[in-house]
């Protein structure tokens, strides 16, 4: 059995914070000291572009210290904007785009249930 792992994080408003780390965690957690409540753990960025422009992303989270415990392991979803008149191929090719990038999103749906899941378990 591995040992757990931590990271010590500094915060706003608690000092030096350390906390467990999830092995999907790939923030570096050296940016500015935030408040306690502000600090989590980013999993990698799922990204959906079409021709340069963001369409969407999605990273798994984990807030633990939120105000609202519903939400503090999720999937952060962010769309983004793309106004565009297309060809028919370009929307062909979008439309494909989509429907590979809604694979994306049902694959975190069922690693965050599992994580959920774990978590409920503790």
């Amino acid at each position: 059995m591995s040992a757990i792992r931590t990271v010590t994080v500094h915060t706003t408003d608690h000092g030096d914070v350390t906390m467990p780390e999830p092995s999907w965690c790939v923030d570096s957690h050296n940016h500015e000291p935030e408040a306690l409540r502000d600090t989590g753990h980013r999993g990698p960025q799922h990204r959906a572009e079409f021709y340069g422009h963001e369409v969407a992303t999605a990273e798994l989270v984990q807030d633990p210290f939120a105000q609202q415990s519903d939400r503090n392991t999720g999937v952060y979803v962010a769309m983004g904007y793309l106004a565009s008149t297309l060809t028919p191929g370009e929307l062909d090719e979008l439309a494909a785009l989509l429907v590979d990038y809604a694979g994306t999103l049902r694959r975190l749906a069922r690693q965050l249930s599992v994580l959920r899941t774990q978590e409920a378990g503790r």
